[in-house]
């Protein structure tokens, strides 16, 4: 039986270097994003809005993208995967109303 290993915030690229993993669940200008799926650099988030009793729910089908680390005033930030920005929508990510729909345009960009 193998030993089980700890889950860990980290993601590691092809060459070995550490990146900072994109948080499973996070609030954003009202709504909350909450990772139901990952395969590889693809995922899924639920997006909810919080803004009523009975929220409205779609999905938002990414492509995880990294950026490296940078120098910010004399502090490092370190290198992390990112969510697409509004620009990248289209190209690096989607939104679509139902879990099916979701889960068909994750299986098309993996």
């Amino acid at each position: 039986m193998a030993a089980k290993t700890r889950t860990t915030a980290e993601a590691w690229d092809q060459k070995g270097r550490f990146y900072r993993k994109l948080r499973k669940e996070f609030p954003h200008e009202g709504f909350t994003y909450r990772q139901i799926a990952r395969e590889g650099d693809a995922a899924i988030y639920e997006q909810r809005w919080g803004g009523c009793a009975n929220p409205s729910v779609c999905y938002e089908v990414i492509r995880i993208r990294r950026r490296e680390g940078f120098q910010i005033g004399g502090r490092f930030i370190e290198p992390a995967e990112v969510y697409p920005n509004s620009g990248a929508w289209g190209i690096d990510g989607w939104t679509v109303v139902s879990r099916e729909a979701a889960f068909a345009k994750l299986r098309e960009i993996c």
